[in-house]
């Protein structure tokens, strides 16, 4: 799902700059600098998510392994 929520945000973001190029309205503006930022608390919570998930995966099955990729 991260990269779904990836995705998410750089199209608001990304629409937000070409909107601010071809002088969109402002309240257009609000809205993508809205959509990407309520993106960033959903992307945090998929991340943690993830992690915990792996976590009890590697508690349940000890032959998975847990490896950071960060």
């Amino acid at each position: 799902m991260v990269p779904f929520a990836l995705t998410g945000i750089a199209a608001f973001t990304v629409a937000g700059v070409v909107l601010l190029l071809t002088g969109a309205p402002e309240s257009w503006l609000w809205t993508c600098l809205a959509g990407a930022l309520c993106g960033i608390p959903g992307l945090l919570t998929m991340l943690r998510h993830d992690a915990n998930r792996r976590r009890r995966r590697a508690l349940s099955h000890p032959e998975f392994k847990v490896t950071e990729t960060a």
